[in-house]
């Protein structure tokens, strides 16, 4: 500051001007470039939640900022692949060629965040009770051997339901999905005949039917198609008011979708889970209060933090993932998500524990 004084008399008017916006310029820039920067892509089907912990986490940590793209589970783990983000998320647990892809399973860490249920919306005019369906009864409209909304197969499921004489149009996701994966996933335990003729995915081959883009793209198609019936992610209904019906789950018992009976789906398939890669399957489990189309939903980083920037951002990135899956599952259950079970956060830990940065350990959050 004192060399500042000596200098200013010595400069001309205009000189000093720019002299001060440099170095005001200069001091804003530094200020900027302090922040952490992270940035993630992914799953559609938890993005709601992903969002929320973002906004939650930088308000007690403005240093750190986080942009998640929520651009589908298959754009997610392309990103990952392609070291284009610093972590990713994913609805389906990254399959052999894509783990081989990132230099093998010892080379990520893909971890639980929440879990959530897949519903069936529908469009059918004059009805407003909560349909039921079961596994089957799906499996068949979205091969296009129920095609009608007062079939036998649905009428059956739902007595003294009024249901029109009215075309059904299956909608399904057009982009590389997990929610896809987790819907046909469920549909193929439930039929021989789809399992051999769609099978099983991100994304599949429909027989019949029409494509949106998205939960967006799959609801807008479903309420402007009467007779439409699409399959969204559950808080993404609830938080949309949209309709969904009640599914028969494996003892016979017709469940609503909720973090209740989509968390009450974890609590076997957690024993089995162990190693740096997380994953288990949620649907069709036992349980009279179980909703059968459930998943978790998976978030994926590098073990070792080569692709972030420096160690700070990975420490950030670290402390920001230890945080999301301990005080920022409060944030799950206002939105329609199952939070962790504390036997699943344990793994969660032993798995976190493992990430580095250039070969050097990186703090956790215990």
């Amino acid at each position: 500051m004192e060399l500042l004084r000596k200098l200013i008399p010595k400069m001309g008017g205009a000189t000093v001007c720019v002299f001060l916006v440099a170095l005001s310029s200069g001091c804003r820039s530094g200020d900027s470039s302090s922040k952490v920067r992270l940035q993630g892509a992914g799953a559609t089907f938890p993005a709601p939640f992903y969002k929320r912990l973002v906004v939650a986490y930088q308000g007690s940590h403005p240093d750190v900022l986080i942009d998640y793209q929520s651009i589908g589970s298959g754009g997610g783990i392309r990103a990952i692949t392609d070291k284009t983000v610093h972590f990713a998320a994913s609805d389906a647990p990254m399959s052999k060629g894509e783990l081989e892809a990132v230099g093998g399973a010892d080379s990520i860490i893909e971890f639980p965040s929440c879990a959530g249920g897949v519903v069936a919306t529908y469009n059918v005019p004059g009805v407003n009770d909560d349909l039921r369906f079961d596994g089957k009864l799906l499996a068949e409209i979205y091969m296009g051997k129920v095609s009608k909304w007062n079939d036998t197969a649905i009428a059956k499921l739902n007595p003294g339901v009024q249901l029109p004489d009215l075309a059904m149009t299956p909608v399904w996701r057009t982009d590389g999905s997990g929610t896809t994966f987790i819907f046909t996933s469920f549909l193929a335990t439930q039929s021989e005949d789809f399992k051999t003729t769609v099978g099983s995915g991100k994304q599949v081959q429909w027989p019949t039917g029409q494509g949106g883009k998205g939960n967006e793209g799959v609801t807008a198609v479903v309420q402007q198609t009467a007779g439409g019936i699409g399959y969204v992610e559950q808080s993404y209904a609830d938080n949309n008011h949209l309709m969904h019906g009640l599914m028969q789950n494996g003892e016979g018992k017709f469940v609503k979708a909720s973090a209740e009976s989509v968390s009450a789906a974890g609590a076997e398939p957690a024993a089995k889970m162990s190693g740096n890669v997380l994953a288990a399957e949620l649907w069709n489990q036992p349980g009279e209060k179980t909703y059968p189309i459930a998943s978790f939903t998976y978030l994926i980083v590098y073990k070792d933090l080569r692709n972030v920037p420096d160690q700070a951002s990975a420490q950030a990135l670290v402390s920001f993932l230890w945080w999301a899956v301990h005080d920022g599952q409060k944030n799950a259950i206002d939105l329609g998500y199952a939070p962790l079970a504390p036997e699943v956060q344990r793994k969660v830990e032993e798995a976190l524990r493992q990430v580095t940065f250039k070969g050097e350990a990186l703090k956790s959050g215990g």
